[in-house]
């Protein structure tokens, strides 16, 4: 048995809405929202009386998913956002078009750039995001 793909990135936030927005500026498409609980919610996190909602983003591609999660039961856990050199999840990287013009639509929705943009050899530009919930969004445009 493989691999078929991978499906998608989940990333629990405290405002699905302003998050589903974010994504929607970056030129993501919202292909539904669901109310989850029971107990295959319960089984599958390990936890008991889940409750939460989700957002599933896909890129236009159709071949890039991104699910937006937030915990009514219980509730998120609140952490400091991690620092790009820290263990575990690193950031979830979008290609785009243009590098500048992304980063002006998403400003208006909380994005704080992470360092500057910087150009890869002759290759990509490329910078680091702050994104709902902390997490770093990458972007990159290829040159040429």
């Amino acid at each position: 048995m493989t691999v078929h793909r991978m499906d998608n990135v989940a990333v629990v936030v405290d405002d699905l809405a302003a998050a589903v927005a974010f994504f929607l500026a970056l030129g993501m498409e919202l292909e539904g929202e669901a109310e989850i609980e029971g107990p295959f919610a319960d089984d599958m996190l390990g936890l008991e009386g889940v409750r939460s909602a989700i957002a599933m983003m896909r890129t236009p591609d159709g071949h890039g998913r991104l699910e937006l999660t937030t915990y009514r039961h219980p509730a998120a856990i609140e952490s400091a956002p991690p620092a790009p050199h820290t263990l575990g999840l690193h950031r979830v990287m979008f290609a785009v078009d243009d590098i500048d013009d992304t980063i002006a639509r998403l400003r208006p929705h909380g994005a704080a750039l992470i360092g500057e943009v910087t150009r890869y050899e002759d290759s990509y530009r490329l910078c680091n995001l702050r994104g709902p919930a902390g997490i770093i969004v990458a972007l990159a445009e290829p040159i040429g």
